[in-house]
């Protein structure tokens, strides 16, 4: 048991998690590292999902679930028993907010669906992240991240104009589907606040990636056309895009006009500010096609490092594109403790992504790593439900735990 989960907002808070994979782990691991209590349920023997997933493994432990599980307590529960539905019911009489990730009616037929729930426990706030959410359509159909980018749009504008859509190179939906979990959760706890009920919370990837759209669906929404892929260009900016240099590419973000004068009298190309056909950022963008082979030009003069340098000292958003190994050693985010040290049981020495959210006032902390399966499961049931080693013993013999 996390014992020293006493500070942030969330302190206090008791989560039952019932996800697995990403998108609901991703939630769960934003309210613990925020303070809250998280008790993860694995199924015994097995565990979530991404525990098998890989290569690479450290020591036998899959790098996917240590990426999302950190502030959490595992605990091994048979759903399907009924003697570990009784072990969850008890749990449940002392938690704030209970998360899900199955397909919509798999809890209803086990006895863990909201409607059943919300009778018994008022304040409790329930979670549910699914494919379609629970209703519509299509709310029961399976979810999964590579087919919410390409039914959700977001493949159809990202990668070359004449190749095929790409999608992310991270789940992006399952991610934004646990981060609007977890603001949902956030807000369903202060309205309980107020009001003393908890509520359903109804998150849906389909609607994440749909909400990821944004200006890309205002565009659609003023024209009626459906935005095409342009590559790393912006549709509304330029330059705004990955431009080639000697060497590598230059990423740059002129974003108004004063940034595009200065851009072009670092670069030399003064001439270019004061021609008429690119004075306005509306000009740029449908002289796209004219403007970019005219800078590229100049900027294969010299290698990308050199270009940055110019550029930084005047004020000219730009950049190169960087591997991870570039990233994650970068001083920047080693200051702002995004990289984060932590000691596991049998990986040993290890590192995990930091906490996004920097709160002065109370602020989230990674406190434990990622738990082995059932590493608490003995705790958890002695010291919250008060369960002997006998009765312990006896729920592991019978596969209820």
């Amino acid at each position: 048991m996390n014992d020293k989960a006493t500070t942030g907002p969330l302190a206090g808070i008791t989560v039952l998690d019932l996800t697995r994979v990403l998108s609901g782990p991703y939630c769960t691991m934003m309210l613990a590292d925020m303070g809250a209590r998280v008790i993860k349920i694995e199924q015994p023997g097995k565990g979530d999902d991404t525990r098998a997933w890989g290569p690479p493994f450290q020591n036998g432990e899959s790098t996917y679930f240590l990426s999302i599980n950190r502030n959490k307590e595992s605990v091994t529960i048979n759903l399907k028993h009924e003697e570990g539905k009784k072990v969850i019911k008890e749990l449940l009489e002392s938690a704030d907010v209970l998360v899900e990730n199955f397909r919509p009616g798999t809890l209803d037929r086990i006895g863990f669906g909201y409607k059943e729930l919300s009778n018994k426990y008022p304040r409790l706030v329930y979670c549910s992240v699914s494919g379609f959410g629970h209703s519509g359509p299509r709310h029961l159909q399976p979810g999964y991240d590579a087919i919410m980018q390409a039914e959700g749009g977001l493949m159809s504008i990202t990668g070359p104009s004449d190749g095929p859509g790409y999608k992310l190179g991270v789940s992006i939906t399952d991610i934004t589907s646990g981060m609007f979990a977890a603001f949902g959760v956030a807000m369903a706890l202060l309205s309980r606040h107020h009001t003393g009920r908890g509520q359903f919370v109804d998150i849906g990837m389909f609607d994440s990636a749909a909400a990821l759209l944004s200006f890309q669906a205002s565009i659609y929404f003023a024209t009626g056309q459906a935005p095409e892929r342009i590559g790393n260009c912006h549709p509304t900016i330029m330059p705004y895009e990955t431009l080639e240099t000697l060497d590598d590419d230059l990423v740059v973000a002129v974003g108004n006009d004063r940034l595009w004068k200065t851009f072009c009298s670092v670069i030399n190309l003064q001439h270019l500010a004061e021609d008429d056909r690119f004075a306005s950022n509306k000009d740029r963008v449908k002289s796209r096609k004219l403007l970019k082979p005219m800078i590229e030009k100049q900027l294969q003069m010299h290698p990308a490092h050199e270009w940055i340098i110019k550029l930084r000292e005047h004020g000219v958003p730009c950049g190169s594109v960087r591997d991870l190994s570039q990233v994650l050693t970068d001083e920047q985010l080693i200051e702002r403790a995004m990289v984060v040290a932590l000691e596991h049981p049998i990986v040993g020495a290890m590192q995990t992504l930091g906490i996004p959210i920097k709160l002065a006032g109370t602020p989230g902390s990674i406190r434990t790593p990622p738990p082995t399966l059932g590493q608490h499961t003995n705790e958890v049931l002695q010291k919250d439900l008060y369960f002997d080693a006998k009765k312990i013993e006896s729920l592991r013999k019978s596969g209820a735990i």
